[in-house]
């Protein structure tokens, strides 16, 4: 393992550099094991997801690879009944609530048939606007409050939103009325090409927390336990009504910000090849089977089966019926302006 990729002072549950693991309390042997399946589907969706752009199947794609840890980590520490506001980072978290391969490609596609109900899983849609799904994590929170709810709430971000005004008006909000949030920050070192040392002046993002007068904690992101670890213990704050925490899960943007993307131009190889060495699903995988849960054969497995739904995902979303293209103007205004009219009347002329 290469040195420059462990950060010293970040929570851990897996042992790095000859530390000794940690098991968790509430996490047996089926629990370990599908906390893998998880990463596994994560991974799988994401390369697949990759190669379907390069095939021009899917459009612009933003990829998660390295971060996989933190979705799976976090949505395992929450109950059914507990809300996920994703970014575009976490377009794929759904499928671990229950949403189908196909109708995630399907956003990407630009298909009318990659939306769903939010309530239907408690996964609001994807946001791809930086932080400005914070205060809309916090009103829904704020909400299960008032209703005697213990429900809770985690809005999924990156560094960058901790730039934006929405990011810091939400966890003002979230601070003053107690609301049952998660404010989970995957500090991957990067807002597209723009480093962290030129987006903050901090010395940490989770000391922002401090001025919301919010607890924060500050975990390994390459550790998927870690980030349960962090998010359950928050997600329990929440539902004894003190109110929302600042996770900061501390990973690095070892792939490109997006299939349009070329990170050759600003990135430090060194850093990537370092940061690859620390990989959040070979870390796992690792640690299974130092715990005899987790053999080659097992792992392949996993594999096999992670693909054959991406595989069939693929098919079913190709085999949708093509959108009607004037679902972009018909739910636009109650009254629509003559101008938008003359558009659709153009867009009609060049499908002819």
């Amino acid at each position: 393992m290469q040195h420059g990729a462990v950060e010293e002072g970040l929570t851990r549950v897996i042992g790095v550099d000859g530390e000794p693991d940690r098991r968790l309390d509430g996490l047996d042997d089926d629990a370990l094991l599908a906390i893998h399946r998880s990463l596994v589907m994560l991974r799988t969706y994401d390369e697949r997801s990759v190669v379907y752009h390069r095939q021009g199947r899917i459009g612009t794609y933003a990829i998660y690879r390295g971060h996989e840890g933190i979705q799976a980590g976090a949505v395992h520490a929450l109950d059914r009944r507990d809300w996920i506001f994703p970014s575009y980072r976490e377009s794929a978290i759904g499928l671990l609530r229950g949403l189908p391969a196909a109708t995630i490609l399907q956003w990407w596609r630009g298909h009318p048939s990659g939306w769903w109900s939010p309530d239907e899983v408690n996964v609001a849609s994807i946001c791809v606007p930086i932080a400005t799904h914070v205060p809309h994590a916090a009103g829904l929170a704020w909400g299960l409050r008032l209703k005697g709810s213990d429900a809770a709430a985690v809005v999924l971000f990156g560094d960058g939103a901790t730039s934006e005004g929405a990011f810091h008006e939400g966890a003002n909000v979230a601070a003053v009325t107690k609301a049952p949030l998660v404010l989970l920050c995957n500090n991957n070192q990067w807002a597209i090409s723009t480093p962290l040392s030129e987006q903050t002046a901090a010395a940490r993002l989770a000391d922002k927390a401090v001025g919301y007068g919010m607890p924060a904690a500050r975990v390994d992101g390459h550790d998927v336990l870690a980030v349960y670890e962090a998010v359950r213990n928050a997600v329990a704050r929440a539902r004894a009504g003190d109110g929302p925490t600042f996770v900061e899960a501390v990973t690095y943007r070892s792939a490109p910000h997006a299939t349009a993307d070329d990170p050759g131009l600003y990135i430090d190889a060194d850093r990537v090849a370092a940061e690859e060495e620390r990989d959040c699903v070979s870390v796992y995988e690792d640690y299974l089977r130092r715990l005899g849960l987790l053999d080659d054969a097992a792992a392949e497995t996993v594999r096999n089966e992670a693909l054959a739904t991406m595989r069939a995902a693929i098919e079913t979303a190709e085999n949708e019926p093509p959108a009607d293209r004037e679902l972009v103007f018909s739910h636009a205004y109650a009254e629509p302006p003559p101008d938008l009219a003359r558009d659709l009347d153009e867009l009609r002329r060049v499908h002819a």
